[in-house]
């Protein structure tokens, strides 16, 4: 009894697995090298298993060549059904698009990452996949990723914002990637600190960082500073460097130069 609860659990969660898969795989963007099982209900003559070429196109029976390159694999199906009824071939084509291999796809992560190359789509990517096979975001890298490639034949570019992956329940910067795109993590913005600063040089700035927060990153003045005789330089809009008093409560800025002077007491 054990035994069989064992298997009908088993294949209850397979089940599950592969109806997940099954919905991922219609956002799935085909590209050159996808390998793909293609059925006909009710048609078992017109299922056959095709490759993905490097302009985009399969063959396929009855039909010839059609251009699914940048296709996400619902509206594959859609165009496959089209043609297949324009041709008086089938009068009600319901066509199935099973993904087999997406060994010809690769996704390029560049930048500041711990292992930077290039990673092939495996199995249905999402963006927090490849991030994590290439070591995640280095010490110097930004918390933003921009993410690059093509969507239904037009450049496609996106903002992810990197710890909303794993931090929110369901993110939706964690895109299905497709082949070609390219990763790349910029170097994490920084401000500099000197003068009678315990530890003065660049460091990271931290979502929403404060003048006070940036100090003590610096380990506080020395004895002979002083935390309320600051002078911060900014680059303006105009590009002209202003000499700011500031609260500290005031948030830093990417490149600001906090300056600890000698106190006057």
């Amino acid at each position: 009894m054990k035994q069989a609860l064992i298997r009908i659990l088993t294949l209850f969660f397979a089940l599950s697995t592969a109806n997940a898969l099954a919905e991922d795989n219609h956002d799935y963007p085909l590209g050159p090298g996808d390998v793909l099982r293609i059925q006909v209900f009710q048609n078992p003559d017109l299922t056959t298993e095709t490759r993905v070429s490097e302009s985009g196109s399969i063959t396929y029976p009855l039909v010839g060549a059609v251009d699914v390159g940048g296709l996400a694999v619902a509206a594959a199906e859609q165009k496959i059904a089209t043609a297949l009824k324009k041709g008086g071939f089938v009068k009600q084509p319901q066509v199935n698009i099973i993904l087999l291999q997406m060994r010809g796809s690769q996704v390029s992560v560049l930048g500041q990452v711990n292992r930077p190359g290039r990673f092939p789509l495996e199995t249905l990517s999402r963006v927090s996949d490849m991030l994590a096979a290439a070591g995640g975001a280095s010490q110097t890298g930004d918390d933003f990723a921009i993410v690059t490639g093509s969507r239904n034949g037009q450049p496609f570019r996106k903002l992810i914002d990197i710890p909303a992956l794993y931090l929110d329940e369901q993110s939706e910067d964690d895109i299905i990637l497709a082949g070609g795109d390219t990763i790349y993590v910029h170097r994490a913005p920084v401000f500099y600190i000197y003068g009678e600063a315990q530890r003065p040089g660049a460091y990271r700035i931290e979502r929403g960082m404060t003048v006070m927060q940036a100090l003590a990153q610096g380990g506080g003045p020395t004895q002979r500073g002083s935390e309320w005789w600051l002078r911060l330089h900014r680059k303006n809009a105009d590009g002209n460097v202003e000499k700011i008093s500031p609260e500290m409560t005031d948030i830093v800025q990417p490149n600001d130069i906090i300056y600890v002077r000698e106190s006057i007491f």
